[in-house]
């Protein structure tokens, strides 16, 4: 009986995978990688308290029907998917549909990572918020919100950091930028739930601006 068995999975061992399988398998990760951003958009739609297993495939499935389909145009062999037909119906032979499933989980595995990734910035982000406000609450040095790591240098005409940012200013001083800063963002928060970003970018006349901007909500300001 454990012969048999061996005997079995040796045969199972040495089935060659279907001619399709590399070509499909690869063509599903690039697709996969260039919908980065529409698998975040629906992350964020559908909730970021939404547990890892309850998350499942946002995007995979998609992502293999449209490969498939794609990949018909070139490879006439394969079985043809109608609309509102799944994926795993077209195909009847069980080592074909284990290649499938071992793709399908790979690609699972793929876009729960990417989304991990997403979450560890967005937390290293609010640490780096919260230590900016708690700084400002505290009445210490501004940590610049650009860089999250250095004090910012104000002055009445100046306000630099040593990430580059340098901006020209009148009349400023730490608690009218403590005070800029610490608005801001609270009036941001009443509108969105995403951490909002800086960043300091030239104006028309070559001027710095320090921006505050959120990608979720689509928002910008100028600060100073």
């Amino acid at each position: 009986m454990e012969a048999l068995g061996q005997r079995h999975r040796s045969l199972y061992k040495g089935a060659a995978a279907p001619p399709w399988k590399e070509t499909y398998r690869r063509r599903c990760v690039e697709r996969l990688k260039n919908s980065r951003a529409k698998l975040l958009d629906r992350y964020r739609q559908a909730g970021e308290n939404v547990h890892c297993n309850a998350r499942g495939a946002l995007l995979v499935q998609e992502v293999m029907e449209e490969e498939w389909q794609a990949l018909q145009s070139v490879n006439v062999s394969l079985p043809s998917l109608r609309r509102k037909e799944a994926l795993s119906q077209v195909l009847e032979d069980p080592d074909e549909l284990a290649v499938l499933e071992e793709i399908q989980q790979e690609l699972i595995s793929q876009e729960q990572l990417t989304i991990e990734e997403y979450e560890r910035s967005l937390q290293f982000d609010q640490e780096c918020l919260n230590a900016m406000l708690d700084s400002l609450d505290a009445g210490n040095k501004i940590i610049c919100p650009v860089c999250k790591r250095n004090n910012l240098t104000v002055m009445s005409h100046l306000v630099l950091c040593q990430c580059g940012l340098y901006i020209s200013t009148q009349g400023m001083t730490e608690q009218k930028l403590r005070s800029l800063l610490e608005e801001s963002v609270t009036e941001h928060g009443h509108q969105c739930l995403h951490n909002p970003e800086f960043s300091f970018t030239s104006g028309m006349e070559g001027e710095a601006n320090l921006l505050m901007s959120c990608p979720v909500c689509d928002s910008w300001t100028v600060l100073i």
